[in-house]
């Protein structure tokens, strides 16, 4: 980014820099978690509820390009080891202990509800200080949110079969 881009933006850069790395954190970890659950669901409506996992898994990769270039433009350094994420986001991951499809969706809803949370917390830091990154991580709200609600009906759709 160039300097009168950085000059404009009104928050402590490090500490963004450090939100939008467990973000990217969480990102990458919803990526699996959304993958695995394609791989190993059973149980009614697997067919549909597993498309539906490997498009949330493209997307959350999608949202991981966007904040590992937006890091960059801020003259951050993203997190360079699959091995951090974990550390920088422990609760974000939650590894299947049942693979039927109602349990894996409660288990991506609350990966969700956390994302909406910490993208909210972002957007409430970044209002009216960094134009940018506010817009950026909009958009990715409204994914997550939308995220959300689709896999609540799918949930529902489950429970009343």
């Amino acid at each position: 980014m160039g300097t009168k881009g950085r000059e404009i933006i009104k928050v402590d850069i490090e500490k963004l820099v450090k939100m939008l790395n467990k973000a990217l954190s969480d990102e990458w970890l919803a990526t699996y978690q959304y993958w695995i659950g394609a791989k190993i669901a059973v149980g009614n409506e697997r067919a549909s509820i597993t498309s539906e996992f490997s498009l949330h898994a493209k997307e959350e990769q999608a949202h991981a390009d966007l904040i590992v270039e937006r890091i960059i433009q801020l003259g951050g350094t993203p997190i360079l080891s699959p091995h951090d994420w974990k550390t920088i986001s422990p609760i974000t991951y939650r590894r299947p202990k049942f693979f039927n499809v109602k349990e894996l969706l409660k288990q991506n809803i609350a990966g969700e509800q956390g994302a909406i949370e910490d993208y909210q917390n972002i957007l409430d830091y970044t209002a009216g200080k960094d134009h940018a990154t506010y817009i950026m991580v909009g958009g990715i709200l409204q994914d997550e949110i939308h995220h959300e609600d689709e896999l609540e009906a799918m949930l529902e759709d489950v429970l009343a079969s």
